[in-house]
């Protein structure tokens, strides 16, 4: 779809980590997470809000830490099984988009944990086409430490930039990208932070999207809502579906995308399950 087809809109959501809730609760973040019925019950929830919506988005793409359970972990085969249970749910005319996160690959992955998770989720890195718009997922893990796999990096970066040079070619109507860590909270510039990519490689990438005219980057990983910009690059962090972090609900952003620009909102799982798109949004469609 290299062509604008006019107005669109599609569903991220993130973090559905079944486990971290009891994990959390228990301070126990390494082996507490052996029950995560509450996190099924919330999934279920937004794959009903999702198949409810009309008219129907484009996609729906979940920005990584699928499950809360790392490579090798006791209960990550069971978390990952129920959470496909109920993923599969998914009405069958909405794409299910997946990216990796730290808990899916491990925060130090090795060519064996991103083969484990290829093999059980789809790529780690690709793109595809939607209307006009060109979309990018990354693996955001190796920006953070690729130590234990630079050859995995290094093929990222190349094939990004080939990516990068197609989109400017087939003048796409715009670049978005999707990965689990954010390059930034709320400044470009803030301190490092377990929550944000390494200053000493944010730059480089956000210079590269702006350069190449990347619209917005969408992510997870921080359990609450953020954002802010650089120069025209938009950064949005979204909240998760599962264990909240802060002050906000379990819930989806609806990211609506026009001719002139792209338009988000996030809701709560109850708010976009009982009421749907407010009509502010669905008017743009």
């Amino acid at each position: 779809e290299y062509q604008w087809k006019g107005p669109f809109y599609f569903i991220q959501g993130a973090d559905p980590q079944f486990g971290l809730m009891k994990a959390w609760t228990h301070g126990d973040t390494n082996n507490g997470d052996d029950e995560w019925g509450e996190e099924i019950k919330l999934a279920e929830q937004a794959v009903q809000a999702v198949n409810k919506l009309n008219p129907r988005p484009k996609f729906f793409v979940l920005c990584g830490d699928l499950v809360h359970g790392m490579p090798g972990s006791r209960w990550k085969k069971d978390q990952e099984r129920d959470l496909k249970n109920v993923l599969k749910n998914t009405d069958q005319d909405i794409p299910l988009v997946l990216v990796s996160g730290n808990h899916d690959i491990g925060n130090t992955p090795t060519k064996e944990t991103i083969d484990e998770y290829c093999n059980n989720w789809g790529d780690d890195f690709f793109s595809f086409w939607v209307g006009g718009v060109f979309f990018l997922v990354l693996n955001s893990q190796l920006y953070n430490d690729c130590s234990k796999c630079p050859e995995i990096r290094q093929a990222q970066d190349a094939w990004l930039d080939e990516q990068l040079a197609v989109a400017a070619n087939q003048k796409c109507k715009y670049i978005i990208v999707f990965q689990h860590i954010p390059l930034f909270l709320s400044k470009p510039d803030e301190d490092d932070d377990y929550f944000n990519l390494p200053k000493s490689i944010r730059q480089e990438i956000m210079e590269k999207f702006h350069k190449a005219g990347v619209r917005a980057v969408f992510a997870g990983h921080y359990h609450r809502n953020a954002g802010g910009s650089y120069k025209s690059l938009e950064m949005v962090v979204s909240s998760a579906i599962g264990c909240q972090l802060g002050q906000d609900t379990h819930g989806l952003r609806v990211v609506v995308v026009t001719e002139e620009k792209v338009v988000h909102k996030y809701y709560s799982l109850i708010e976009l399950g009982s009421h749907g798109i407010e009509k502010e949004l669905l008017d743009m469609l």
